[in-house]
């Protein structure tokens, strides 16, 4: 399993960027799925989770410092998990991680990250 993580890089504070995460090896419709974020020498942290469904309901949980902010989303059929990022702020500057396979803070597989950066 692979994940692609792409959309990073440099923005202005206020700005936005959307984030995506490619899937190849296995299908994702029946996992959870989240992004992480991490800045050096601080331990990666949660950002947002979308819960896998049968129908079309799909829960998704936010830290309360991305909330109202960003937005995560899915498109099983294309295999990719999004990250919408709004308001961008510099504390919002991290590399950012896909993740397959959520569980509380742990995962099955993690994408390679992708850098973002918010200049104030």
């Amino acid at each position: 399993v692979q994940l692609q993580a792409s959309g990073g890089g440099l923005v202005q504070a206020g700005g936005s960027l959307r984030l995506s995460c490619a899937a190849s090896g296995r299908t994702i419709s029946r996992d959870n799925m989240g992004w992480f974020r991490q800045v050096p020498e601080k331990a990666r942290e949660f950002v947002a989770t979308i819960s896998w469904s049968r129908g079309r309901t799909y829960y998704t949980d936010y830290a309360e410092y991305v909330k109202g902010r960003f937005t995560i989303s899915r498109d099983n059929a294309k295999n990719t998990l999004y990250l919408q990022m709004n308001s961008l702020k510099a504390d919002d500057t991290a590399v950012y991680y896909c993740a397959l396979g959520v569980r509380g803070g742990s995962a099955h597989y993690w994408g390679q990250g992708t850098l973002v950066t918010v200049s104030s």
